[in-house]
């Protein structure tokens, strides 16, 4: 079973302690880069959440409020440790993620900015819904930009 979690003082170093293959380390931050960013855009509701299964912290996400067009969540980084990937892990702590930010529903929707080469997260965005706006940021020409709603559109 997996459960978020508030990153607290007991717990900040397991996650900073996560890691992800070799290569899946140019598409995401480091974990401590990933808390830090938290920080960064605390003043745009940031949260670090903390992806925990019954004995371990496996994974770590960053979502914040992007009020700008679209109005949306921006979920800015997601990972799941190298030791517990491809476990239906990823996708079951996405489905939470998305079930909270709908129950707090600021927003109707989610975005992501994913790299093309990121084969399995692109996957895993996939499976749980999101869709590829067909948008293509300038500074980031070899990403794709998703998209999750929440209600029916």
């Amino acid at each position: 079973m997996i459960r978020l979690l508030e990153i607290n003082e007991q717990n900040w170093m397991e996650i900073a302690r996560l890691s992800v293959s070799d290569e899946q380390q140019g598409f995401l931050d480091r974990p401590i880069g990933i808390i830090a960013r938290g920080y960064v855009y605390r003043h745009y509701n940031a949260r670090v959440i903390a992806i925990a299964d019954e004995l371990h912290i496996i994974g770590v996400a960053l979502v914040r409020d992007l009020d700008e067009e679209p109005a949306c969540y921006d979920l800015q980084q997601f990972m799941i440790d190298k030791r517990f990937q491809n476990k239906g892990y990823g996708t079951e702590a996405l489905k939470l993620i998305l079930q909270m930010l709908k129950e707090e529903r600021h927003y109707e929707c989610v975005e992501v900015c994913v790299d093309k080469k990121d084969l399995p997260a692109l996957r895993v965005y996939e499976k749980v819904g999101f869709t590829d706006t067909g948008y293509i940021d300038a500074s980031l020409p070899n990403h794709l930009n998703l998209m999750y709603f929440f209600g029916k559109r």
